[in-house]
């Protein structure tokens, strides 16, 4: 049987470890805090929305065009695919006329392909269709936008009634109709 060779490893001594003693969240490397300066916290005060002197507040405007008369709206839409559902928020603020297209564009999304699922027919695409109609009256209650000096608002376009998009909701309204009626016949009956 034959002996396998020296491991020129196995003897060597294991250096001292340089952190050993040290807190294991303290940086060996860290410097003192320059004089007046206060250390930032280990983790984020939720008391205060900026709990920190260098952070600073969102501008108010719009944050889209930066118009200075905006409102804090969030915008919905809503997606029915038979078992599936997918929800779409943009957060405000937004002035009246990039809140009013985007109202538009997100209220003929959700009538294009809210309806397509059970509850999306029941609960959600109308309720959605709810939400961005107060949406939409709140921003029409702004006074018209002036953008901020470079900026573009977004280009409103047609209104809903007028996109061909939005009377696909036709088809699942007049099926939602002819099961309801259906129903009511048969309890009749």
């Amino acid at each position: 049987m034959t002996t396998p060779p020296p491991n020129p490893y196995s003897g060597a001594p294991v250096p001292p470890d340089p952190y050993a003693g040290a807190h294991p969240t303290q940086n060996p490397y860290a410097q003192p805090p320059a004089p007046g300066h206060q250390p930032m916290p280990q983790h984020p005060q939720y008391a205060a929305p900026y709990p920190y002197p260098h952070a600073q507040a969102p501008a108010p405007g719009c944050r889209n065009c930066g118009a200075p008369e905006a409102a804090n709206i969030a915008v919905r839409a809503h997606v029915g695919v038979l078992i599936m559902m997918r929800f779409h928020t943009l957060q405000g603020p937004f002035c009246r006329q990039c809140g009013r297209s985007l109202v538009r564009t997100m209220t003929t999304k959700t009538l294009f392909q809210g309806w397509w699922s059970p509850l999306s027919l029941v609960i959600f695409t109308p309720f959605t269709l709810l939400w961005n109609l107060i949406a939409s009256i709140k921003f029409g209650k702004l006074p018209p936008s002036e953008p901020a000096p470079g900026r573009q608002p977004l280009e409103e376009g047609p209104p809903v009634y007028a996109r061909p998009l939005a009377y696909v909701a036709i088809v699942p309204l007049l099926w939602a109709t002819w099961v309801v009626a259906n129903i009511i016949a048969d309890l009749t009956a």
